[in-house]
Order: structure tokens, then sequence, then C-alpha cells
């Protein structure tokens, strides 16, 4: 009967993490689907267990058993990477920190959890004397649950707020998700974005953007433009997304700053920038400039 639990723990563990992506995840719909599934699943698995004798037939209807769970993780793996993908997709389209660095960890968690799941499915078939194995194999599966959790809550009230402002619903998460945003032609860009490149051109030499938590609606709002309209005027004129757009901003004013106040410890640096963290700036510098701002620096003023 531990595939009846395993059957359970999939459904639990993946409503948990989707609803860290989705809070409208829970419905009385799926929750009654998934007890349904559950309660089938375990009274197979007794008549199975119970019912049927001992040899080829009962080993053949545990291994049907066990591909069934293993295809139900699989699927509940498949939602909550798709709710995932979309919600970094959503984050680096309106926010101007790197939220998606918060919640990379319920990708790795996801993945992990397949392999970890279908292991457990495996053990099943082995004799109790090696039930030790999937014991000592939970260890560093639930120490890094443990570890990245406590990790992600020091971050909660960000992504809270970004879902908030920018994920609406299941379906939003869930459909459509290899459909990208439709960029518009260098042929095809208005008249009126000229407006909008006098607008960004004064913006960004106030420094704007080093401003922490900015959204791609706040900055509609100061612009006195739509959202969707500067969305598109970014992705045609720099060809990238609203958050790759904002970091290149804030690495350069971050450069200039080291070149004039080389002394400059990084946190206040990071801080000074608009970064959110110090582990962040580093991360974006080092990924940008191919090195870190301490060996930039030496590199740079030498």
């Amino acid at each position: 009967m531990n595939m009846s639990t395993y059957f359970l723990c999939y459904s639990l563990f993946s409503s948990a993490l989707i609803m860290l992506l989705d809070r409208f995840y829970i419905t009385k719909r799926r929750v009654w689907t998934h007890i349904i599934l559950w309660i089938i699943f375990s009274t197979l698995s007794g008549v199975v267990l119970f019912l049927l004798p001992s040899g080829i037939m009962q080993k053949i209807s545990l291994f049907a058993l066990a591909v069934w769970l293993i295809v139900f993780g699989v699927v509940l793996a498949r939602r909550v990477i798709i709710a995932y993908r979309r919600a970094i997709r959503i984050f680096n389209e309106t926010q101007a920190d790197d939220i998606g660095t918060y919640i990379e960890w319920l990708s790795i968690f996801t993945y992990w959890a397949v392999i970890f799941g279908v292991g457990c499915g495996l053990l099943t078939f082995l004799p109790d004397k090696y039930v030790f194995i999937w014991i000592l194999s939970s260890i560093p599966f639930y120490s890094y649950l443990f570890y990245s959790y406590q990790n992600y809550l020091l971050f909660y009230e960000q992504v809270e707020n970004a879902f908030e402002q920018d994920i609406q619903s299941e379906e939003e998460l869930l459909t459509d998700t290899e459909t990208e945003p439709e960029i518009v032609s260098e042929k095809e860009v208005p008249v009126s974005y000229t407006e909008i490149i006098e607008k960004v051109a004064n913006w960004i030499k106030t420094d704007g953007y080093v401003q922490q938590g900015l959204t791609i609606k706040e900055l509609s709002e100061i612009l006195h433009t739509n959202r969707t309209y500067l969305s598109a005027y970014i992705k045609t004129t720099y060809k990238m997304t609203f958050r790759e757009w904002i970091t290149g901003l804030r690495l350069e004013y971050a450069k200039n700053i080291l070149k004039e106040h080389p002394e400059i410890n990084i946190q206040k640096l990071a801080e000074s920038s608009g970064f959110l963290s110090r582990s962040n700036f580093i991360k974006s510098f080092t990924e940008k400039e191919g090195c870190t701002p301490g060996k930039w620096k030496k590199a740079n003023l030498e």
C-alpha cells in the first residue's frame, strides 16, 4: 500500500508548490477529483494485494499501478513547471527586479521530486530490508526543501506583491504557455512612438531606473502612457524584456559609480543601483561582464 501513500503525497506536494505560484489553484472540483482518484487507486491496490493470488498476475497488476503512479506524478510535475515558466515570463516582462530568482528553487525541487518519486515507486518492489535506502534518500530531499523555503520566506513579500499585480488566475498561468507576446517590427513602429522616445530618454537622464521594486505599470504611469504600448516599444527598440532593459541600465549606472568611487562597498553599490540584494547584483553583473564587480574594478582602474 506504499504506492497509495505516494499517490496522496504527489497530490499534496504538487498542490502546495502550485499554491505558491497561483493562489486560485485549489478548487472544490480539483480537490474532489484528486480524492476520487486516490480512492480508486487505493481500492485497486487493495484488490491487487489482498484478493489476487501471489503470482504473475499480481506482479503485472502492481507494475500497472506503478506506471499509473509515475504518469500521475509526471502530469502534476508538468503542471508545476508550466506554472513556473509562465510566472518567470510574466516577471521578466513586468518587474524590473529579478523576482524569478526567488522562486527558481520551485523548478529545481520539482525535477528532483520527479526523480525521487519515481525512485520511491521502484523501491516499493524491493524487500523490506532495503527500506533504509528510501529513508536515507529522503534526507537530502527534505533538507533542500526546508532550506529553500526558508530563503523564500525572506523575499515572500516581493514575490507576493508581484503575483498580485500580474498573475490573476490559473487560466492565465496554464494556458497559451508557448505563445510569445507579439513584437512590433521596426517598420510598423507608429509615429507616436517618438513621444515615448523623448519621455524615456528624459526619464533615463534622471536615473529613475534605480528605484527598487519598479514595475512596468509604475513606469507607464510616470511616462503617462499605456503599459502594453510601453512594453511593445521596449521589445521593438531594445530587443529585450523590461527586466533585462532595466538591469542593463542599472549595471551601467553601477559601473559609473565604481569608476568615480572605487572605495564603495558592494552592498551599498547594489542598493544605490536599484538591486534588491547584494547576491542578485553580483549575479547580474557577472552574467553581463563575465567577472565579479571586484575583478572588474581592478581591471578597469589599474
